[in-house]
């Protein structure tokens, strides 16, 4: 360990990855999806240097390592660290339970050494918020002298533990999850542009809420972040968008879990609307809703003014038992098509999240429902997840207080991989449907489909092409979920899982060689192929205006039990049969009132 007397202190703050079924962390040159607990952590860390929380003597260094995009090194690190002189703390953050044995392993290094380590996210708090006892992960981590932070750090919150590692004094446990803090002005959530250029197209992030109200029991959010809702301010957003424009960054990422359930959307999107019309900014943005969104007046309007370009949107099933039986009473599968329509009617590309596993799911029932949401519904592009009962959920409090299995590897409750049983399928059916389940998404002909509904609704066929064949590809050559994908794997021999054995170098780089060539060969075989569609497509401009489908079809309410959402699924017909009664009772109520 560095000596202190130059009076300067490091804080390295690490957001790992996971490793991937051969052990290599997922790494890329340019990787998807931007971390904002690191713009959150940096904005805070930059505020604990600007009140010189550690003494007018003390220079506080920040470093940002995000593993998705970036190699940890930690002999590099501690060398030059000890290089500056000074004092430090490793501090890993985000931390979910996927990456947690990652974290761990990096972890062991710095502590070898004696570093102060802490490491926070959403497996230290799930854990905390939900369980009786110490999870095993969390005492292994004690036991190696890592300090663990439960909640969230502003508030001041960080101030302490950058002082007990400043002393040399980290505390096993900072438990903060009995109060959770408020976010109108906080510190700027905000990272420096030689970072966020890590990630594909530029994008940055942003909270503008935290918490969610509904019960759904496989979720994590609302016992990490609490079922109450707080939310930053349009003065706070305007800020945040400006001081990302000034390092020439555009796109952003919401990463509100649901962002229709924030009491000041309307407020927060007027801000938007009047920095993209009145000041002409030119700025985008990617948010999270829920299926109740379209009912709120005006919201999907504004989204659009405001420079939504994608929505994402918590589908989860088109099976109301499922729904039902996962605490997901909020979605009404009769409200699927005409909620998708008016997303289409904004020219806003939707993103639907899909769980597969649900105890009445079979290989059998899986493809059915696929291809219905394929024929009925006008959705672009499909997610696929495994019913994961990750720590900090209802599910897997239930199953761990009754003493049911559950796989012991944390690295793979990433929601891609089956870790407990099922009760009509193996595991490995399981985990071989979840596969099929984007292959029958996929196909050719549906992403030519998808892309002449967009083109139908002023929707750039273009732009849905290229973000289809990022899913695509990700699972189909580079076998890893969508939103771990990136540009150009990085893999690294000697970064393999310490559990797993080292790679002969004249196994591991030809193999490694012979990969780059191969992805980069069927990107671009992908790329001419569905390219050839888009021309066509755009050849006839007339033609693309007039597609229409039955999922382009409004549906009237005497239709839906015609449909085979409804037909062929069970709960489908109570379903039918409850709009059915709401749609008399409201004609009822018109009748009376003229």
């Amino acid at each position: 360990m560095a000596s202190d007397e130059s009076g300067i202190f490091h804080i390295v703050m690490i957001k790992p990855s996971h490793y991937d079924d051969d052990g290599y962390p997922i790494q890329w040159l340019r990787s998807a999806i931007p971390s904002n607990t690191q713009a959150c952590l940096n904005g805070i860390a930059e505020d604990c240097r600007a009140r010189k929380v550690l003494g007018e003597g003390v220079d506080i260094r920040i470093e940002l390592i995000d593993e998705t995009n970036r190699r940890v090194r930690p002999d590099r690190i501690m060398r030059r660290i000890e290089r500056t002189g000074g004092r430090a703390l490793i501090a890993f953050i985000g931390v979910q339970s996927n990456q947690y044995p990652r974290a761990l392993d990096i972890a062991r290094v710095f502590r070898a050494r004696d570093y102060p380590v802490c490491i926070g996210g959403f497996h230290v708090s799930g854990c905390v918020a939900m369980l009786d006892d110490m999870h095993v992960t969390l005492r292994e981590a004690q036991e190696l002298g890592i300090g663990l932070f439960a909640g969230e750090a502003e508030d001041g919150r960080l101030d302490e533990v950058l002082r007990d590692a400043w002393q040399g004094k980290l505390k096993p446990l900072y438990n903060h999850m009995a109060e959770l803090p408020e976010l109108a002005n906080q510190p700027l959530p905000l990272c420096p542009e030689d970072h966020v250029r890590r990630y594909a197209g530029a994008i940055s992030s942003v909270d503008l809420g935290r918490g969610c109200p509904y019960q759904c029991s496989f979720c994590t959010i609302i016992n990490v972040q609490g079922r109450k809702s707080r939310f930053r301010t349009p003065d706070d957003l305007e800020r945040i968008v400006r001081a990302n424009l000034a390092q020439n960054i555009r796109r952003f990422f919401v990463t509100d879990d649901n962002f229709a359930r924030n009491r000041n959307w309307e407020a927060l999107f007027d801000r938007l609307i009047k920095l993209r019309e009145e000041e002409g900014l030119k700025i985008s943005f990617t948010i999270q809703v829920d299926t109740l969104c379209h009912k709120i007046d005006g919201f999907i309007d504004k989204a659009a003014r405001a420079g939504v370009s994608r929505a994402f949107i918590g589908l989860e099933n088109i099976n109301p038992d499922s729904l039902m039986g996962a605490k997901k009473r909020q979605n009404k599968i009769t409200d699927y098509r005409q909620m998708l329509l008016q997303w289409k009617r904004a020219r806003i590309v939707t993103l639907a999240g899909y769980i597969i596993g649900f105890p009445n799911d079979t290989k059998e029932t899986i493809r059915r429902d696929i291809e219905i949401i394929k024929r009925e519904l006008p959705v672009d592009i499909l997610e696929f997840f495994i019913l994961t009962p990750l720590p900090g959920s209802e599910d897997h409090k239930a199953l761990y207080d009754n003493g049911v299995w559950m796989d012991p590897d944390m690295n793979k409750y990433d929601t891609n991989h089956a870790v407990t049983a099922h009760p009509k399928m193996s595991r490995d059916e399981l985990q071989s449907t979840y596969r099929s389940a984007w292959e029958w998404y996929y196909t050719p002909e549906h992403m030519e489909t998808v892309m002449r509904r967009a083109a139908a609704s002023g929707i750039s066929a273009g732009k849905t092409m290229f973000t289809m064949l990022w899913f695509f590809f990700s699972i189909r050559y580079a076998r890893v979920h969508p939103l771990d994908g990136g540009y150009f794997r990085l893999r690294f021999r000697t970064d393999r899982r310490p559990t797993m054995k080292r790679e002969n170098p004249f196994r591991f780089y030809p193999r490694y060689l012979g990969e780059i060539i191969g992805h980069h060969f069927w990107m671009a075989y992908w790329l001419a192929r569905m390219g050839l569609v888009r021309r066509r497509i755009r050849h006839d401009e007339q033609a693309a205006r007039d597609y229409t489908d039955l999922a382009l079809t409004p549906p009237s309410d005497e239709e839906f039990a015609d449909f085979a959402l409804f037909a062929e699924t069970r709960g489908g017909a109570e379903a039918v049969d409850k709009r059915q009664r709401e749609v008399a009772a409201r004609d009822s109520a018109r009748a009376a009132a003229e």
